[in-house]
Formats: C-alpha cells, structure tokens, sequence
C-alpha cells in the first residue's frame, strides 16, 4: 500500500490584517509549515518568524497537531509557547512569533476513504455542518466585553482653560482602561473594538462612565465629550446625550463633532437642532486641520471652535504667513459668533500669541495635563 497522503477540509487559520478585515488561509494538506519562506504552505512575511516556524501535521488519533520547529521567538496557543506537540481546539488563538491566526474548522467528522489504482489511502476531513466564520477574531474579547460591562472602565479630564486669568472653564473628558488584560490606550481599544463591530458601544460606555463619575466635581465648568461618527445621528445616541445632561449634577456638555462625522451642511443643521433640543452645545474640533470646515462655520456656527493643535504647535515661530492665517480664522471664528480654543499649547510662547490673534480659551500640557477624574 502506498504511504497515506493526508487531504484537509474545512480546516482554516484566520488572521485580522491592519485594517480590520479577516483574512482566510485554508489548510489543504498535512503536513503544514508556517513561515517566511516561500516553499512554506503558509508564508507569512511578519517580525520575528523564522524560516520555518512551525508544522500543522496530522496526530495518532485523528487530532490536528501543531509543533514548534525550534522557531527563534517561539510559537504559542491561547498564550502558552509550545514546547511540545499540541492539539488544536476550535478557537484556538495562535502566535508564530508576533503574528496573530486564529484556528477555525468548518467541520466536525473525519473518514478514511481509500485511494484509486495504487489502494492510496487519504485522510478526509469532511465538511458536515458548516457554518458561518466568526467575525469576533480578537484574542482579548472576553477581557473586552467585561471592560465594556465596567470591569477597568475609568475616565480622565484635562482642563480648558482661559486664555486671559488661567481660570478653568471646562474639562475634556477621555477614556481610560485599567482592566489588567487590557494594558491599552484609547486609540488601540478602539481598534479592537472595530474588530469586534463594537465602536459605538466602546464610545458610549466610555462617555456615560465619565459623565457620572465628574458630574458632581464640575463646580459649574463645562464637560466636552466625544462621539463615534457611526453613532452621531443614531436615536439612541441622542436619548443617551439627554439622560447624562439632565442626570445627576445636570453637567454643561458640549459635544465635539470631528470633521469626519458630518461632511455636509445639512446633516450639520439636522445634528445642531437636535442638539439644541436637548439643551447640549457643541465645538468644531480639530478645526483647520484637512478641510479647513469654513463653510459649515458659516452656515452652522458651532458654540466653540477648537483649532488643530498641528496649527496651534510652534506659532510662535512660524513664519509671518502662516501666523497671518491663523489670525484671520480666528477672526472669522470671533466674526460668526463662535469660542474660539486653542488646542495643544505647550509653550507661554504659544500661549502669548493665541492670546494676541483673539484666542480665548487654551487648551495642552501647559495649563494643565490630564488627570484622573479622582483629581478634579
């Protein structure tokens, strides 16, 4: 008889590329290897795989086995680096080195079925009852999800500040995370939960955890807040902007809508009447920065206008160009009605001249760094 040739069905490891979209590699045959190189059955070009990191062969029972090939930085599942062969489970996260795959199978039944002229036997792995791949691919969703219930949720402010006195006139809120799985930044969880399709509710739970936590530490200051542009015109968003606004300490919220949340003039109006109508004000933010949003300023001014702080980061010596342009915004900003803020000063020398050009409210490490919401 012939050596057995080992066919694979329904057997996949799956990996999130850089934009969030899941990626299928099917496993065809066993054995498997993994790495760099190209005579590799997957080649992966990633940090710190080896030429050959590692095999996917078929075990003594039937099971999927998977075994380090004495890789440089090692291969781990669910964490764990190998040191032995290791049987796959369904939903095993693996790492060759830092790359990151999931193990899926589409089926659960296995069979022998013979060869043809030569008697050859192959080993089947035999779709039974396929179902849907998961679009939950990341290896910290439980930790996630229990972040997202309050487990870790925590919350900072840094203050906005008069640009003449240095009185403290409002409070940027900003999310935090001291879940012990979930050592990240805002930006990086929010790119998990782009991989889980949970943006919005990463953006509302982080906004309702520090409403109520700086509500009754105000003193009468206004409390910006942020929004996910998926969920800015949702009903849901608005009832939830109304319960923190009219909910313990009625805060002064102000919403900042980034330019890539609403694009057009009329979506602008339907967004500040509704916003009206809930007694919340809102702020332009990161004004001058891409589109310039001069014409939603005009027909739409908002409460405040916060300038990039790429404009705002060395003006002191900047050329007499851009220091005259910056000044006019700032006066059309002042001409429609609007507070203009300055946003990232880090210097008295930026300080000095946002307050010459008409600035009125500063915003950046040098009127205050973000702090716990303890510390208010």
């Amino acid at each position: 008889m012939a050596q057995g040739v080992v066919v694979v069905e329904g057997v996949f490891l799956e990996s999130v590329a850089a934009d969030g979209t899941h990626v299928v590699h099917t496993v065809h045959k066993l054995p498997f290897r993994i790495g760099r190189e190209v005579d590799n059955e997957l080649s992966v070009e990633a940090r710190g795989l080896s030429r050959h990191h590692a095999v996917l062969s078929l075990g003594p029972g039937g099971d999927l086995l998977l075994n380090d090939l004495n890789s440089t930085n090692g291969t781990y599942v669910n964490r764990t680096r190998l040191t032995a062969p290791h049987v796959l489970k369904e939903g095993d996260v693996i790492h060759f080195g830092a790359a990151e795959f999931r193990y899926g199978v589409l089926s659960t039944a296995l069979r022998t079925q013979p060869g043809g002229a030569e008697d050859e036997q192959r080993t089947m792995i035999v779709a039974t009852q396929p179902r849907k791949l998961s679009s939950n691919f990341v290896r910290e969703e439980r930790p996630f999800r229990e972040f997202l219930q309050g487990r870790g949720m925590s919350a900072a402010a840094q203050p906005i500040v008069q640009a003449r006195g240095g009185a403290v006139f409002a409070y940027e809120l900003l999310g935090r995370c001291d879940h012990p799985e979930l050592r990240y930044s805002p930006i990086h969880l929010f790119k998990l939960a782009a991989t889980l399709d949970l943006e919005v509710e990463l953006s509302s739970a982080f906004r309702a955890h520090g409403v109520q936590a700086l509500a009754p530490r105000l003193q009468g200051a206004h409390l910006f807040v942020n929004a996910h542009p998926l969920e800015t015109f949702s009903d849901a968003f608005f009832d939830d902007l109304q319960a923190l606004r009219h909910g313990p300490g009625q805060p002064l919220l102000v919403l900042e809508v980034h330019e890539s949340a609403v694009v057009e003039v009329p979506r602008m109006r339907e967004l500040a009447a509704r916003l009206k109508d809930i007694d919340v004000r809102f702020a332009y933010d990161d004004f001058g920065a891409g589109q310039a949003r001069l014409n939603e300023l005009w027909e739409v001014p908002a409460h405040f206008v916060k300038f990039d702080m790429g404009l705002i980061r060395g003006i002191h010596e900047a050329g007499e160009a851009k220091r005259r342009g910056l000044a006019g915004l700032v006066r059309q900003v002042l001409d429609v009605g609007s507070v203009p803020l300055a946003e990232g000063v880090e210097l008295e020398a930026e300080a000095a001249l946002c307050r010459e050009m008409g600035f009125q409210l500063i915003q950046g490490y040098l009127t205050g760094r973000p702090v716990p919401v303890t510390a208010v």
